[in-house]
């Protein structure tokens, strides 16, 4: 096999490793639940009652009692006080206890301040309950249906509300530590309200389990108010398929996943735009902070999101379309105002690398500050919206971020286990970021993010405002005064290959398998271990192999090529350069994607006499990265479905393969590489022979071609005119002979022509009188 074919064949498997790369997504896991679907919308959301209560949870060890509420306030230690006499003798002693008694709707459950720990709901479960057929998560827990909860509340439960309605559950203490309801991680949820409709949770704090500490799932009306959620492996409160729910007041923090999570809120907006007459859930007045996000809502759908605060987590908050099994996808209408969002760069990553999240969860130090993150989050980003339609993000607060601001990105329907093609870029439009109040904080003092705007590129409709600071793209889309107005509008079906290369790469994250992807600088890659430096790497060693031996063996005489190639391998460093600068805004990359569109733009041009072809696919591949410059730094170029990186990555490739052909191609005999257009040595370079690369067949050279000498040089021409036909003698170089011209004669007589001494006295030249 010659070497030509060794290295197209090499080639060919390196891009095939490429494409499966980039097209390879891995499997997603998140929070599984049985089939459920949305309530009807018919409910509303609980008022609180501020009557006596019908049921008294509280422990009997008076004097510790005692001590529990001697710093409350008179009035109110009085209160408990009495309540304690009344709960001591006919109350209850397990909050499990107190809503097995509810038997109407409308009953109030009073815990008085003391730690819960349910003792006879921890236990493992046995007899029947411990065989229950039903599909395990990825997570390895069952999936289990209604009825099985019904069966066995406490196989995954500590405190389990079935179907019970308009219940409400309160602490009586000072302050929401004052109740602590404690899983001790022998539970997946410490309180699960599943199908109870108008559940009102007011004033305690839950704690310490494997997945999620408060979870209310399809409920048509709940509140959750000033309640605390704190250590536990997935998340702090977690809401699914439900409607009408109220957020306030609330706090959570040291959670693996999100302190809030309203996932898979009713979808009561689909279709509309961005003016909806209401929405499924409200959240408010709440601090999520040293989690691995603050908040989070797979297929959070019509959420109200304002006036909260999102600090010290990894990411502020995060919506998404990345997740089977929720209803509701694509995520669609939230709505995030007023909030505080700052100062999320933890990286909890570590604990993960260093085996401490191996360990058994009570073992892990939770409670001294460790979080174990559970999926793929980029460290130091205020809002993650991954495939989200019609959000709008206004009058925000977001600074402080060493990432950036605002991230945004698509996710094809095959992620969410969708196939149908019709859905496969039905993500990541019309998302609105407006009058957000960038990098200062509400003092008006200065608290940069790296950047304000990442952007894959996918989608059509959305905007950013006009004073955001470092972008990437360098100029996107700008919103207009009113919702729908955008300026510099971009529809792309398909985001950026090298930003799509390090989604993919970062999200093969596995915290169960400690596997954290070595090219994403999401978990600490940083220079050459990045994905995006490396394929920066791989892609200028192959042009400047490619590009460096066209010019070698066929423009080597050119001074044009030989300057172009100089740009060219400039370029590329700069591209390699540039990639390791990810984070830091810099016009680097856009500097390279100049000077190697001059390359191959200038070295189009000197193979025009030669390789026409060649040449129009060479200048055609220099004026796709000129415009790909032009489209990341100055403006995305509207009415194109997709980017000129993409086309000048496809073209590339056949650039590359025909590059090889032409340059392992025979020479013409004699002939070291002098090249079309400006030589070296002035005058015409001579043509190809017959059958070289470029030349028609039976082409020869013209009187007064220069013929190429052995350094690539013309070689001086003869200047005896040849008559109709030449006989050649020895050597193509003969001297002239001592006639200043010769005459045309019907044929020239072979043979040497006999040495000439040099005459360096100028000679006037002209032809026959």
């Amino acid at each position: 096999m010659s070497r030509t074919r060794r290295f197209v064949l090499a080639l060919s498997v390196v891009l095939a490793a490429l494409a499966a790369a980039l097209f390879a997504a891995p499997g997603a896991q998140a929070h599984e639940e049985r089939p459920v679907t949305f309530p009807d919308g018919s409910g509303s959301v609980p008022k609180l009652r501020t009557g006596e209560p019908d049921l008294l949870v509280c422990k009997t060890d008076r004097a510790d009692f005692a001590r529990r509420i001697s710093g409350f306030p008179a009035a109110l230690k009085a209160r408990n006080l009495t309540l304690f006499e009344r709960c001591a003798a006919s109350g209850h002693r397990h909050l499990q206890q107190a809503v097995d008694a509810v038997d109407r709707p409308g009953l109030t459950v009073a815990i008085l301040p003391g730690r819960y720990e349910e003792e006879p709901s921890q236990p493992p479960p046995t007899g029947a309950c411990a065989r229950l057929e039903a599909p395990d998560s990825a997570l390895g827990y069952q999936i289990l249906s209604y009825e099985q909860q019904r069966q066995c509340p406490h196989n995954q439960n500590l405190v389990a509300i079935l179907g019970k309605k308009d219940l409400q559950i309160e602490g009586t203490g000072a302050s929401r530590l004052d109740v602590v309801i404690d899983a001790k991680y022998q539970k997946l949820n410490a309180i699960r309200a599943d199908g109870s409709d108008g559940v009102y949770f007011r004033n305690f704090t839950a704690q310490r389990t494997t997945f999620n500490s408060l979870y209310v799932l399809a409920a048509d009306g709940f509140v959750i108010d000033d309640v605390l959620t704190r250590w536990n492996d997935e998340y702090g409160f977690l809401t699914f398929a439900s409607d009408h729910g109220l957020y306030k007041d609330c706090e959570s923090y040291g959670n693996g996943d999100s302190g809030i999570y309203p996932g898979s809120a009713s979808n009561i907006n689909d279709g509309r735009g961005y003016d909806v007459p209401r929405h499924s859930i409200e959240i408010t007045g709440c601090r999520s902070h040293h989690n691995m996000v603050g908040y989070s809502g797979t297929a959070g759908d019509s959420v109200w999101v304002h006036d909260n605060e999102f600090d010290h987590n990894m990411g502020g908050a995060s919506m998404d379309s990345a997740f089977p099994g929720h209803p509701g996808l694509p995520q669609n209408h939230a709505r995030f105002e007023r909030n505080l969002i700052h100062d999320n760069n933890q990286n909890y990553y570590p604990y993960v690398a260093d085996g401490t999240c191996a360990e058994p969860p009570v073992e892990r130090g939770y409670e001294q500050g460790v979080v174990c993150p559970q999926i793929s989050m980029p460290p130091g980003t205020g809002i993650i919206t991954a495939g989200g339609n019609w959000n709008l993000y206004e009058d925000n607060w977001v600074y402080g971020h060493q990432r950036t601001a605002f991230y945004l990105n698509a996710v094809p329907a095959f992620i969410r286990g969708e196939s149908a093609w019709g859905k496969q870029t039905d993500t990541s439009h019309h998302n609105r970021y407006a009058g957000n109040h960038l990098g200062v904080d509400r003092s008006g003092a200065s608290r940069p993010n790296r950047t304000d705007v990442w952007w894959d590129g996918q989608g059509g409709g959305n905007c950013w405002q006009a004073d955001a600071g470092a972008t990437t793209p360098g100029a996107p889309p700008e919103c207009g005064a009113r919702r729908g107005d955008v300026s510099g509008t971009a529809d792309r079906l398909v985001g950026e290959p090298v930003k799509l290369a390090q989604l993919l790469v970062c999200a093969d994250y596995d915290v169960r398998a400690r596997r954290l992807p070595a090219g994403c600088d999401w978990y600490g890659a940083r220079g050459l271990q990045r994905v995006e430096t490396q394929l920066a790497l791989g892609s200028a060693l192959v042009l400047a192999l490619t590009g460096g031996a066209l010019w070698w063996r066929r423009l080597r005489g050119n001074r044009l090529a030989g300057a172009a190639t100089l740009l060219g391998l400039a370029g590329l460093a700069l591209d390699v350069a540039g990639s390791t600068l990810a984070l830091t805004p810099t016009a680097v990359p856009a500097v390279a994607l100049l000077l190697t569109g001059a390359w191959w733009t200038l070295l189009g041009l000197t193979l025009r006499p030669t390789h026409p072809a060649f040449a129009l696919t060479t200048v055609t591949l220099g004026a796709l990265t000129l415009l790909d410059a032009f489209d990341k730094a100055v403006l995305m170029i509207p009415g194109t479905p997709v980017s000129p990186a993409w086309l000048r990555l496809l073209l590339g490739v056949v650039w590359v393969l025909w590059s090889v052909v032409a340059t392992g191609a025979r020479l013409p005999a004699g002939g070291t590489g002098g090249g079309a257009g400006e030589g070296t040595g002035g005058g015409r370079a001579r043509r190809p022979a017959a059958g070289s690369v470029g030349g028609p067949a039976g082409e020869s050279a013209e009187p007064g071609d220069a013929v190429a000498g052995p350094d690539g040089a013309p070689a001086p021409a003869s200047t005896s005119s040849p008559g109709p036909t030449s006989s050649p003698g020895p050597s193509s170089t003969s001297s002239p002979s001592p006639s200043p011209v010769s005459g045309p004669g019907p044929a020239s007589s072979p043979g040497p022509v006999p040495p000439q001494a040099p005459d360096a006295r100028p000679r006037h030249k002209e032809g026959p009188a």
